[in-house]
């Protein structure tokens, strides 16, 4: 199974769009869309998200990182028969999306998203800031 791919806009943006497809507009989550639950755990070196995303077909999948704003978006198919009367309808099915403000900066050009068994996993690499070290003077 192809993995997202990694892209850039004309502005130095970074965006993982499913294979083939580049849709990426930055709109806001619509009233008619369902919000993903996610995970996030830190190392010394990387941010780790997870996401249950079961029934999600990897071309439905959207995620973007607009500066230190992460946007996942996605779609769930729900195939019924027309005629089949729901007796409980507790499962989300249709557009989703999820956007939070990561806590660190991270290297999106190092960045790498898993689906496996309807778990997403995202591995951010922080970028790590250099400090510049100051000397006092006399005189």
């Amino acid at each position: 199974m192809p993995l997202p791919e990694i892209k850039t806009d004309e502005n130095g943006e970074y965006f993982f769009f499913p294979p083939g497809e580049l849709t990426a507009n930055g709109e806001q989550m619509t009233a008619d869309e369902g919000e993903l639950s996610i995970d996030i755990f830190e190392t010394p070196t990387e941010l780790i998200l997870q996401s249950t995303i079961a029934g999600v077909k990897i071309s439905d999948l959207e995620l973007s990182l607009h500066g230190d704003m992460l946007t996942i978006r996605g779609r769930r198919h729900h195939d019924v028969p027309a005629s089949a009367r729901p007796l409980f309808a507790e499962c989300y099915w249709g557009s989703f999306s999820r956007s939070i403000i990561l806590p660190v900066e991270v290297r999106a050009d190092e960045a790498s998203a898993v689906l496996r068994s309807g778990v997403l996993t995202l591995t951010l690499p922080k970028r790590h800031r250099s400090t510049i070290p100051v000397r006092e003077i006399d005189g």
